[in-house]
């Protein structure tokens, strides 16, 4: 598993991008292709010719999708949709239209139009069909290939947020697939509205359909974490209303918040927990999870541990400000969870003791301490056993903002070229030069810098041309167009590269 569906959750959990409920290849040669981002190194023109290309390639994708999305009102609710056929079939969520026979769906040129709602997803698979009544030659979407999608490739969205900015159009990068679940997760922003509306490639093709966003609060704004219904579950849901054997009757989940945060400390005694049918659901994937909070400081190094022999374990750490900080699935050893970051920022940080799959319950121990610490045992409980050798991390030099200590190791999050790669991150200002460094005598190292609207700033394969171990470590300077929180991706230059390395930003 690489990542997992993130974003507020202290009080919302995972909730519909609708407002009905009144609101939230990479080449495995050149990684520099993943990110649409020019190589480090060459010319300013050239990367400036590359902004050009990506600029073009926005209002070509926009030009020719915004005509067939379309607007939704169901009455107590609002989201999006496409239309998909000359003749009218529009493809939207099911919780946006569910418990209406007939909406009223707006056009791209500002007309209004009357149709019905003639199918559902089965199983809870949250798609609906309607038909227009009265429509021929309508501009319409192509579907693209299923399969076709990769980690990695540009994602567009285009919606009508807050059901008042009819086709809004965002950009961003396709983060994860969880093929499972048919989830794609995208940071191409998604709000409350947005449900029911095309995700695209960069042909304009459809490969998915926006369906929730992940917050926490009192907030339901988009964080960065969405998800669309992958076009691999689009088709044969398709395929079922052209025959005629898809339900006529929404059969939709509902998200289940049944337990709040609870407060634990730093080095405190270790949490022991459970996760079963009084736990919180994300109904994205209908797995458990408990929350925690605690009170942290920017620059604190933490690890939080979450073992289980009852259940495959999955944590996810999320900021002060809601944003997903980073989560993991099994580097603790076996199906044990392991996160080691250093905190941004001041504030209330909320974790997500959490279960990989669906139904997964039983019980678990979660430890949070300062890195290099031992956390103690509840009162009477045996010391919990490690699963494997922890990271020794040192002390923090000056003029140091980040330096920390990671493995890449099987089983940890990818790219679409197979190669291992984790997440660092850091907070910096407007203006200030920072060198971000990773080094390992284990493997050829490569290094992106991405922002905190998840864009690309540079990336590295090697910080010389010379054949040596030394050169296969990686370097970027940059000075920083922002202040806020950056992520330093940590990654192999190919598939075959594991082990152990060091991340420093000065």
């Amino acid at each position: 598993m690489n990542i997992k569906l993130l974003s507020r959750v202290a009080t919302s959990g995972i909730i519909a991008a609708g407002t009905a409920i009144g609101l939230t290849t990479l080449d495995a040669f050149v990684p520099v292709d993943l990110l649409n981002v020019t190589n480090l190194g060459q010319p300013r023109s050239n990367q400036a010719l590359a902004q050009d290309v990506e600029e073009d390639t926005n209002v070509r994708v926009y030009e020719t999708a915004s005509p067939a999305v379309i607007s939704v009102n169901a009455g107590d609710g609002s989201g999006s949709g496409s239309i998909i056929s000359p003749d009218g079939l529009i493809l939207t969520n099911a919780h946006v239209v569910a418990g209406s026979r007939t909406v009223t769906v707006r056009l791209s040129d500002g007309r209004e139009v009357q149709g019905d709602v003639i199918a559902f997803g089965e199983e809870g698979l949250d798609l609906a069909a309607v038909r227009l009544r009265g429509q021929s030659n309508l501009p319409y979407l192509r579907l693209a290939n299923s399969g076709s999608v990769r980690v990695g490739q540009r994602a567009f969205a285009i919606g009508n947020p807050f059901g008042q900015f009819q086709n809004t159009f965002t950009v961003g990068i396709v983060s994860r697939i969880d093929q499972d679940r048919g989830l794609i997760q995208t940071d191409a922003a998604i709000n409350p509205g947005n449900s029911g509306g095309p995700l695209l490639n960069n042909r304009g093709e459809l490969v998915g359909v926006n369906t929730s966003i992940f917050t926490t609060g009192s907030t339901a704004g988009n964080i960065g974490i969405g998800f669309a219904i992958s076009v691999d579950r689009v088709q044969p849901f398709l395929t079922a209303v052209r025959e005629g054997s898809a339900p006529t009757v929404a059969q939709t989940n509902r998200p289940q918040i049944n337990r709040p945060p609870e407060a634990i400390a730093v080095n405190g005694p270790i949490v022991r927990g459970n996760l079963g049918d009084g736990s919180n659901v994300l109904p994205v994937d209908n797995s458990y999870f408990n929350l925690y909070t605690f009170e942290g400081r920017a620059g604190q190094q933490i690890e939080i541990t979450m073992s289980s022999n009852q259940l495959d374990a999955y944590l996810i750490l999320l900021a002060p400000d809601g944003s997903d900080l980073t989560q993991d699935d099994d580097s603790a050893g076996g199906t044990n969870a392991r996160l080691a970051t250093t905190l941004p920022a001041n504030g209330t940080y909320t974790i997500l003791a959490n279960s990989y799959a669906a139904g997964e319950s039983g019980d678990y121990e979660l430890r949070v301490a300062s890195a290099g610490s031992t956390p103690q045992p509840q009162a009477g409980q045996p010391p919990v056993q490690e699963q494997q050798p922890r990271q020794q991390q040192q002390p923090t030099p000056s003029g140091v903002i980040l330096q920390e200590q990671g493995v890449l190791s099987p089983g940890g999050p990818t790219l679409s070229d197979n190669s291992l790669y984790r997440e660092h991150v850091f907070r910096a200002t407007q203006g200030q030069t920072v060198t971000v460094t990773m080094e390992s005598t284990e493997f050829d190292t490569y290094l992106i810098l991405v922002n905190e609207q998840g864009e690309p700033l540079e990336q590295n394969d090697d910080r010389c041309q010379q054949q040596t171990p030394e050169c296969r470590n990686s370097e970027i300077r940059v000075t920083l167009p922002q202040t806020g929180t950056y992520r330093a991706i940590a990654n192999a230059y190919d598939a075959n590269g594991q082990g152990r390395y060091t991340l420093t930003v000065r």
